[in-house]
């Protein structure tokens, strides 16, 4: 019967081991606090070795790996901190990013999201950390090479490798350990109280989004001004509230939706390329002749075919 080769071993690297200092003692289990604290450390690596002229580089997917044992006793023991630790991570981000900017840097992300990956190997013994690095997350360029970084046991001083992506066949990749962040360009993820806004809340609005980008999370936009536009990523006035959708499927702008208080009733009118309201098409506007309907509550508008949006009381 055929032997299985081990992973380091079609690395090259089969007399060497990764290890990372933090994690001296092989039969100790990493605690949550050292893989966050390895994250923040590899994504302040990645700056150190991607950036260049006065432009600030980083990696956007982080791949941890972990022993299977370690692996399986955090989603027993400890499940979700996976996710926190994701978030946490990306709190620190925007705070070195946004301290670049403050320097005069040019901050500007190579891809739409921040990924997490949490994955476990069976070369790995008790207490490894392993990390792989890639500009951008879910690319299928197959021939395309990541970096891996990892501490031999004879020199104790950290590697970086370029390999190809197939060497990821050898691990194991679990849904639940899979995490994907919208990247907020507006930077500042700081831990300060948020201003409240003391106006009433007239409506909200929610939809999930349906880009690959994004993995359908829910956004929501409280209405507390009288108008509001509805438009695509691309819109840069400002002369109104407006709700940005990161869709493709949104035209800019696309609805311009309008509180009447007398009347005590929301009214819309589209610009966008096709709107359906309640399963009726909305007559397009343009920009001589604004064609208004009723918006009543609880109203589903679709875009384009694709983007749904409902209006909800507070």
């Amino acid at each position: 019967m055929k032997s299985k080769v081990p992973f380091w071993q079609r690395l090259g690297l089969h007399s060497w081991f990764l290890k990372d200092s933090a994690v001296a003692d092989e039969q100790m289990m990493p605690t949550p606090d050292m893989v966050y604290q390895y994250i923040v450390d590899k994504f302040s690596e990645s700056i150190e070795q991607l950036s260049f002229a006065n432009r600030i580089v980083f990696y956007h997917e982080y791949i941890i790996c972990l022993n299977a044992d370690d692996y399986g006793e955090f989603m027993a023991n400890k499940q979700g901190l996976f996710g926190l630790i994701a978030q946490e991570s990306v709190r620190v981000f925007y705070g070195l990013l946004s301290d670049w900017r403050l320097a005069g840097k040019t901050v500007e992300p190579s891809a739409a999201k921040w990924v997490f990956r949490f994955v476990s190997h069976p070369d790995y013994d008790r207490g490894d950390l392993g990390f792989i690095g890639k500009l951008l997350p879910g690319s299928d360029q197959r021939d395309d090479n990541v970096r891996v970084t990892f501490i031999p046991r004879q020199t104790g001083i950290a590697e970086t490798f370029d390999v190809n992506q197939d060497i990821l066949k050898g691990f194991t990749f679990y849904s639940e350990g899979y995490y994907e962040i919208p990247y907020g360009d507006d930077l500042p993820y700081d831990q300060k109280k948020p201003v409240v806004d003391s106006r009433p809340k007239l409506a909200r609005l929610e939809t999930i989004l349906p880009d690959k980008a994004f993995s359908g999370r829910k956004l929501e936009y409280i209405i507390v001004d009288e108008e509001v536009i509805v438009t695509g990523a691309a819109e840069t006035k400002e002369t109104l509230a407006t709700f940005r959708v990161p869709s493709d499927w949104v035209d800019t702008p696309h609805l311009h939706i309008r509180y009447s208080p007398p009347a005590n009733q929301f009214y819309l009118a589209s610009y966008g390329e096709k709107t359906l309201l309640n399963e009726k098409e909305v007559v397009r506007s343009d920009i001589n002749t604004t064609s208004w309907v009723e918006l009543p509550f609880n109203s589903k508008m679709l875009l384009n075919g694709i983007v749904g949006i409902n209006l909800f009381k507070p």
